[in-house]
């Protein structure tokens, strides 16, 4: 929410940066889709087309609909590969990044986060968006730095004890 203040345009700038991890596994989403999926449509709509009439034939109408969503999947998939910008890892300027794992402390508990962009966000893999309340404090940040996030529970201040 704060850089949106700074930068209205922040998310559309986002959706162009992706970890090298994160390119790989819409690479091989994409892979899935063109080989497996497809074929398992294609399969599909012959089966559909064997029962004949198509004007009344759900199992057709429905495997059309899946097709349609599929080729706008794949054609999603492509532009955001073309239009990746891969960051790297590690910061040479030791400020937190897309890509940085960063180690804080939020009230005497220590926590680890690898900060990424909004579709390779899991926070049960410790995985956080940038866009994040606490992804969006901790970019731009050095070790020792404090920032404070506002998360539903109330807000949470942290300080950075490493980033890598």
């Amino acid at each position: 929410m704060v850089l949106q203040q700074i930068n209205p345009n922040f998310k559309i700038q986002m959706a162009k940066f992706i970890t090298k991890e994160g390119l790989e596994k819409l690479k091989e989403e994409l892979e899935y889709l063109k080989t497996t999926k497809q074929k398992e449509l294609s399969e599909r709509l012959r089966r559909a087309i064997a029962f004949g009439d198509l004007s009344e034939n759900f199992e057709y109408a429905d495997a059309k609909d899946a097709q349609i969503m599929l080729q706008t999947r794949i054609a999603e998939l492509e532009e955001e590969i073309r239009e990746a910008k891969i960051v790297e890892a590690a910061s040479k300027s030791g400020k937190v990044q897309i890509g940085s794992a960063v180690e804080v402390d939020a009230a005497g508990s220590k926590m680890k986060f690898t900060i990424v962009t909004g579709k390779e966000a899991n926070p049960l893999e410790g995985k956080i968006s940038a866009e994040s309340p606490v992804g969006a404090c901790l970019l731009g940040k050095k070790v020792g730095d404090k920032c404070a996030a506002e998360l539903p529970s109330g807000p949470v201040t942290y300080k950075i004890l490493r980033i890598s």
